[in-house]
């Protein structure tokens, strides 16, 4: 078995997992996580950067490496650790992922994040609802999805388990499922909107002899 090298931890923590292609990685990403930081209490928020989002054209993806480079750079908090621990671990699904960490992290709180754009997609995720059943999870407000993600499939499922965001300091210590929905300063960033303004990368120099 390979030797994946997991980010420190310890038991006790209260770690938010943010998942995502971070391509790129943004303001947005980091103004969600210190909110994530103060409003629900956390030690750590790991950025599991994905080697590969089943539900989008992989064509589309920048170099992992560079992917979770920028990401630290973007980041810029010793509580924010970025990592491309999933590639390490060979999983492609988030179901697959919390359940080997919380095998290998005992004693760990972890919280899943998703920002609310997200959220109304969630029910065509891989085992969705077992995912709400390993950890509690974190919906946090995204420009254009205030009322649409509440109202979504997965909001309806989860919605005996919806706590007041006024417990949301809580939500690492409640058994799953359970579920908030953050409402906060709203970034209008997005890394599509992002890859749309960037010129295409330019095309590989050929030199003579090399085939």
């Amino acid at each position: 078995m390979t030797l994946v090298r997991l980010p420190p931890f310890s038991a006790g923590m209260r770690i938010g997992l943010f998942g995502g292609s971070f391509n790129p990685a943004h303001q947005g990403h980091r103004a969600v996580s210190l909110l994530a930081l103060r409003r629900l209490r956390l030690d750590r928020i790991w950025w599991l950067v994905t080697p590969g989002n089943p539900l989008k054209d992989p064509g589309e993806l920048v170099a992992l490496d560079v992917r979770v480079r920028a990401g630290a750079q973007i980041a810029n908090d010793p509580r924010i650790v970025v990592t491309g621990l999933e590639s390490d671990i060979g999983t492609r699904f988030t179901f697959e992922t919390i359940s080997f960490l919380k095998t290998r992290c005992r004693g760990v709180r972890f919280v899943w994040m998703m920002g609310a754009d997200n959220f109304p997609g969630f029910h065509v995720w891989r085992r969705w609802r077992d995912i709400g059943r390993l950890v509690p999870i974190a919906v946090i407000d995204r420009p254009g999805s205030t009322l649409v993600a509440p109202n979504s499939r997965a909001a309806q499922m989860f919605a005996p388990y919806r706590i007041d965001e006024s417990r949301a300091g809580r939500l690492a210590d409640m058994k799953p499922p359970a579920y908030v929905f953050l409402h906060g300063p709203r970034s209008a960033l997005s890394s599509t909107a992002l890859r749309a303004k960037s010129p295409p990368p330019a095309p590989p120099v050929r030199r003579a002899g090399c085939g």
